[in-house]
């Protein structure tokens, strides 16, 4: 089609001789003196399986068309360098299909050819970088991070967030529990909190728990409802980075890999408490360190010119913006929160409970009652366990483990040997 809505084929020559007609002929007189298709190859030049393939066919094969390539029209061209860049995000399949929901079929090589040059053009723009420095206490940039790490003999996957003031370059890191968007809003007030004060803006990427939408064309981000209130309650301005540009976050980004590279590597580490204990100390020491891009100690840098420069932080502490979960006590007495178990009096099994998950403890309520309070862990998988919650059990877990030594002590006892052992265990 050539009415600017399908594609057009470029105009080319007909035909395209691919094997001069002499050569052919040669060929052939070789083959019938005898000569072998490999040694015919050798002899005129041509590939052989060229000259098996002209030696099969007829006069005709001397001529050969050449497929002639097809080129998307002007108007649907400019459509899929628009899509190419947006709803596509970079990926020429995608546009493809994009356009095939439009009415216009092409093959993926024929739009490949159509946005090439925007292709190009895009990934010198995600490469390069026009550094951009703000002035003090302008702007803080906050992102997280994920590796997997060795902790207490077991290799499990950790997630931290990572803040970074953009003038100063000093650096905040925490050990997060989730991606959820109470532990980033928990995060972005420690980080506060550990500067001493706000920046005027904060820079995040499009995270799913803080951006609910980001309208490239328009330029319209909408924020999830937490993070907007968030950021109303401590009197920052939230900023955005466009999508498939970390780039423009640079500080951060490049905080996420010092972070992975330096403060964590391969070490290994007995808890989270002890990792996180570990991250806290290498803050500072990472903040007394002769930055790559300043040539100062982000240390320096932020007692010099940025502290006096942030805005004090609330005098009042501000609320916490707590989660809280229904929950159904497994026969082992436990509830799970984000993939830790916590035990509650063993008298609430199958029962449902309600779970407040706070920065620092998790507290179990049962018909409005508070029945259990423990020190919230971040190691997935772990059991965080109050012995008390199995007083009045028939068999006490201490009791349980007595009697297994006993066996091995003295093998052959009866069981009422074994009762005597655990007399008074009866609830």
């Amino acid at each position: 089609m050539t009415d600017g809505i399908g594609v057009e084929a470029l105009r080319r020559e007909p035909e395209v001789a691919m094997v001069e007609p002499e050569v052919v002929v040669r060929m052939r007189v070789l083959a019938g003196l005898g000569w072998g298709s490999k040694r015919i190859s050798h002899e005129v030049g041509v590939a052989r399986n060229t000259v098996r393939r002209y030696l099969r066919g007829g006069l005709e094969a001397e001529i050969q068309e050449r497929p002639r390539r097809r080129r998307l029209s002007r108007s649907v061209r400019a459509e899929a360098e628009r899509l190419m860049e947006d709803e596509a995000g970079g990926n020429a399949v995608v546009v493809r299909d994009l356009l095939l929901a439009r009415g216009v079929t092409a093959s993926v090589r024929t739009v490949q050819r159509a946005v090439e040059e925007r292709r190009r053009r895009m990934n010198a723009e995600a490469l390069a970088t026009v550094r951009f420095e703000t002035p003090p206490g302008e702007q803080m940039q906050a992102d997280l991070g994920e590796k997997r790490m060795r902790i207490g003999g077991e290799r499990v996957k950790v997630i931290f967030f990572v803040a970074v003031l953009s003038y100063s370059r000093r650096i905040f890191v925490k050990l997060l529990g989730s991606g959820r968007q109470e532990e980033w809003l928990s995060a972005l007030a420690g980080a506060f909190e550990h500067f001493g004060g706000l920046p005027r803006t904060i820079l995040v990427d499009n995270a799913g728990p803080l951006v609910a939408k980001h309208d490239v064309r328009r330029r319209v981000v909408t924020l999830t409802e937490g993070f907007a209130a968030f950021c109303r309650d401590w009197g920052v301005t939230p900023r955005v980075c466009r999508p498939y540009r970390a780039r423009t976050k640079g500080k951060t980004e490049n905080g996420v890999g010092f972070v992975k590279k330096n403060g964590l590597a391969d070490r290994t580490f007995e808890s989270m408490t002890s990792l996180q204990a570990h991250l806290s100390e290498w803050c500072h020491l990472a903040d007394g360190r002769i930055h790559g891009t300043t040539g100062e100690r982000p240390t320096d840098r932020y007692e010099q010119r940025e502290a006096a420069a942030l805005q004090p932080l609330p005098i009042r502490s501000l609320p916490v913006r707590e989660r809280r979960l229904r929950r159904r006590v497994a026969t082992d007495c436990l509830v799970d929160v984000d993939a830790v178990r916590y035990s509650v009096p063993y008298r609430l099994v199958k029962e449902s409970v309600e779970v407040q998950v706070l920065e620092e403890e998790v507290v179990v309520f049962h018909a409005g009652c508070e029945v259990a309070r423990h020190r919230r862990s971040l190691q997935a998988r772990q059991r965080v366990i109050d012995p008390g919650h199995y007083d009045g059990l028939w068999r006490p877990w201490e009791k349980v483990a007595e009697s297994v030594a006993l066996e091995v002590a003295f093998p052959g006892r009866t069981l009422a040997d074994y009762e005597a052992v655990v007399a008074g265990g009866r609830a």
